[in-house]
């Protein structure tokens, strides 16, 4: 579930409590959490509403001025039902700390290189995923689609294995393409 970036100081303060999504079936659940750019939103509830329930004030809650600007924004689509979703902020996103943090030891080196090396193992084309991580360092803040071709990659699967390497904290998103984290920077230093 992806948020504009107008909102997005909403969802920090606490002021944006509530999305609107027409989907075929949900893609949050209650009780979980949703990775936002801002940082973790816990999900309190997912309903299946009619667009006559949505309320002004519903509306305020999820950043739009109007119920109806709400259901103008909402994109169509056959088998599409209406989902209500409630949530909170929840805290920082912890790869924040896990990008920063370049002191890596032995063991960590270790662990990271292990984990490098199940993601080429499952990969079904071969090894990518230094190839990837200096492909960024070489090209910074370079459009996805553009890195993908220099790889011989479709731009989906290659923006799925950087998301992969985000997690692990050794990339970083940029308004256009990403670049290597503190802790990318390291790990590669020492995986050449």
């Amino acid at each position: 579930m992806l948020f504009a970036q107008d909102l997005w100081a909403g969802l920090a303060d606490g002021s944006v409590t509530v999305a609107f999504r027409r989907w075929r079936r949900p893609t949050v659940r209650a009780g979980g959490t949703l990775r936002s750019p801002v940082g973790v939103l816990a999900i309190d509830r997912v309903d299946v509403i009619d667009a006559a329930d949505i309320t002004d004030a519903d509306a305020a809650r999820a950043g739009h001025a109007s119920a109806r600007e709400v259901i103008d924004a909402l994109r169509e689509g056959p088998g599409r039902d209406l989902y209500r979703i409630e949530f909170h902020y929840a805290g920082a996103d912890p790869r924040r700390a896990l990008r920063a943090d370049a002191a890596l030891g032995d063991d960590d080196i270790a662990a990271l290189h292990r984990r490098l090396q199940r993601l080429d193992a499952r990969s079904g084309d071969g090894p990518w995923t230094l190839q990837v991580l200096r492909l960024i360092a070489e090209h910074p803040a370079v459009r996805a689609g553009d890195l993908a071709a220099r790889c011989g990659q479709e731009t989906p699967r290659f923006k799925r294995r950087v998301r992969r390497l985000k997690e692990l904290g050794l990339t970083e998103s940029l308004e256009t393409g990403y670049r290597l984290s503190p802790r990318g920077r390291a790990a590669l230093a020492r995986l050449r």
